[in-house]
């Protein structure tokens, strides 16, 4: 496991709140973040069929872009009764072709849920992949996965994406109903980055 010497990074993303995200997990070890979009660079074409393979290409993508050690990350919701839909197709629910609507994608999967009569509770997954790829191209893949259930309604205006419809196993809140700090300490993409600074980060940084 290669240990990273950076002192910044590419977090090769265009979403805001999983830029900041990242940053205040981060930010303890001294590395400056950069989001894809302040590089102005465009967001490439996710053809894999896995969190790893779509999170590679956009750190590859990144990387040969600007020079830049990228941190890449690829995740989404996976729903038991969907046989894990949306998954890797999470983001493509929320694309209307003006941009993302998540509250559509929130709608689309409860009526997805609704129409095979699954009883409840819906249990579900929040995944996340990141890739850290360093200048030279050699990159080191680390994992996350939040175990919960979707709800409906959607509860709360904090977070992302999906969270207004998760609650994570052992809560009694939404994702969209906790605080930064708390959703930073369970996320699965809290989860991935701790497994990543274990890693490859030196605590003394």
């Amino acid at each position: 496991m290669r240990r990273f010497a950076e002192t910044r990074m590419l977090v090769a993303t265009h979403n805001a709140g999983k830029l900041e995200e990242m940053r205040a997990l981060l930010e303890p070890y001294g590395v400056e973040v950069v989001g894809a979009a302040q590089m102005d660079l465009p967001e490439p074409e996710e053809t894999e069929t896995t969190f790893a393979g779509n999170a590679r290409i956009k750190a590859r993508a990144a990387m040969e872009a600007t020079g830049l050690a990228v941190l890449a990350d690829d995740s989404g919701i996976c729903i038991d009764a969907l046989d894990g839909a949306p998954g890797v197709q999470t983001a493509d629910w929320a694309e209307t072709g003006q941009g993302r609507d998540f509250a559509m994608a929130m709608q689309r999967s409860h009526d997805a849920i609704a129409a095979t009569g699954a009883p409840a509770p819906h249990h579900a997954q929040f995944r996340c992949t990141l890739v850290l790829m360093w200048p030279d191209g050699h990159d080191e893949i680390f994992e996350g996965v939040l175990p919960g259930q979707v709800v409906w309604p959607p509860r709360g205006a904090q977070g992302h994406g999906y969270d207004p419809i998760f609650m994570p196993d052992g809560h009694d809140r939404t994702m969209g109903e906790m605080s930064t700090e708390t959703k930073n300490s369970l996320s699965h993409r809290a989860l991935a980055v701790r497994r990543m600074i274990e890693a490859c980060f030196d605590p003394a940084r």
